[in-house]
C-alpha cells in the first residue's frame, strides 16, 4: 500500500547486523488468530518457514541470533517489494518483502508485510462478525473507511482496544516469525489522520510500541512503515528501520535517514522519483515498482534498484 507473556531477555552485540532490545520489555502477543488471511488492496502473498520463538528464524541474512536480539536488514543491498504477489527474486536482490501469507526466499533478508491498523477489504466481514467493538466507528455508528484502500480502521483509541487488537496483530507478528522471516513492516500507522479525528497520533505510538515489543520477544525486527510526523518518536515505538513509499516524490528520505541512518527501504512508483533518489541517496536500498505491484507475468510489472 502507501503510498502477554513474552518479556524481552537479556541482550547481546552479535554483529554490526545485530541490534539488541531492552531487558524486561513486555509484549502483548497472544493466542488469537487474524481474519481470512487476505492481503493488502492491490498486494498479495508473503509468508512461510520455521522459526523458534524469542530468537531470530530468518531464513537467510539475519537467521543468526540469539535471545533478545533481533537482526537489521543490510544496508544498501538490492531490494524487492513483493507485495503484489510471490516471484522468483531479481538476480542480485538480498532484501525482500512480502505478505505474511506467502513464504520467505531462501538466503534473502525476509520482511514480512502486516496490516497493522486496518482491515483488508476482505476481513471486513470477519472483523465485523468477530470483533465488531473493535471498528471504529463515527457519529452514526458506521465503521470508519480509508477511502483509498477501502479498508476499516481498527479502533486504537483506549488502552483496552489496543491490547485486544495488540493480542489479534500480535499473533499474525509471531507467526512470522514462526514462518522463518526475519522482520515485519506495520502498515497504515497514519491511520489516525483518516480517523475523522477519532483517534490521535499518541494513541498511534502506543501502539505501535506494543507491536514493537511483540516483534522484538520473537526475534523480528520490525519497521516504521511511512509516516514522516512520528519519525521523532521511534525511541517510544521501539522501531528498528524504516520502510518509506515515495520519499524521494515528497522529499521526505532525508528526514528518514535522520532518524534511521541508511537502515531506510525506499519504494518509488514513478521513474524521475526513482533516478533523482538513486542519485541523492546512494547508501539506501531504493527499489522502483509499478503501482500494484503485480508479478512479472503482468504486462504493468516495473522493477529496477539501485
Amino acid at each position: 500500500m502507501r503510498a502477554a507473556g513474552w518479556i524481552a531477555l537479556g541482550c547481546f552485540g552479535f554483529t554490526s547486523l545485530m541490534v539488541a532490545c531492552e531487558n524486561d520489555e513486555t509484549a502483548t502477543g497472544g493466542p488469537g488468530t487474524g481474519g481470512s488471511g487476505a492481503t493488502a488492496s492491490g498486494e498479495g502473498a508473503g509468508g512461510g518457514g520455521q522459526g523458534g520463538s524469542g530468537a531470530t528464524g530468518g531464513s537467510g541474512l539475519g537467521g543468526a541470533g540469539g535471545s533478545g536480539s533481533v537482526a537489521l536488514p543490510p544496508a544498501n543491498e538490492q531490494l524487492d517489494y513483493q507485495l503484489g504477489g510471490a516471484y522468483s527474486p531479481p538476480n542480485g536482490v538480498q532484501v525482500l518483502s512480502r505478505d505474511r501469507q506467502g513464504e520467505p526466499a531462501a538466503g534473502l533478508y525476509n520482511i514480512c508485510y502486516v496490516n497493522g491498523f486496518q482491515a483488508q477489504p476482505d476481513e471486513a466481514d470477519w472483523w465485523l462478525a468477530q470483533h465488531p467493538d473493535l471498528v471504529l466507528r463515527d457519529g452514526n455508528g458506521d465503521p470508519v473507511i480509508d477511502p483509498d484502500w477501502d479498508e476499516m480502521l481498527l479502533d486504537i483509541g483506549t488502552a483496552d482496544k489496543r491490547a485486544a487488537l495488540a493480542t489479534i496483530v500480535g499473533d499474525w507478528i509471531a507467526q512470522c516469525g514462526s514462518d522463518g522471516f526475519d522482520a515485519v513492516e506495520i502498515d497504515n500507522l497514519d491511520s489516525y489522520s483518516r480517523s475523522e479525528g477519532l483517534l490521535t497520533p499518541d494513541n498511534a505510538v502506543d501502539f505501535m510500541a506494543l507491536l514493537s515489543a511483540t516483534a522484538h520477544a520473537h526475534g523480528l525486527a520490525i519497521a516504521q512503515k511511512n509516516s514522516t510526523e512520528l519519525l521523532g518518536r521511534r525511541a517510544e515505538m521501539g522501531t528498528d528501520f524504516a520502510v518509506a513509499e515515495e520519499c524521494n516524490r515528497y522529499a521526505e528520505c532525508g528526514d528518514y535517514v535522520a532518524a534511521y541512518g541508511n537502515l531506510v527501504l525506499v519504494i518509488e512508483y514513478r521513474q524521475q522519483d526513482f533516478d533523482q533518489g538513486c542519485v541523492d541517496h546512494p547508501d539506501l536500498s531504493i527499489v522502483l515498482r509499478d503501482l500494484n505491484l503485480v508479478t512479472p507475468s503482468s504486462s504493468s510489472y516495473v522493477y529496477d534498484a539501485c
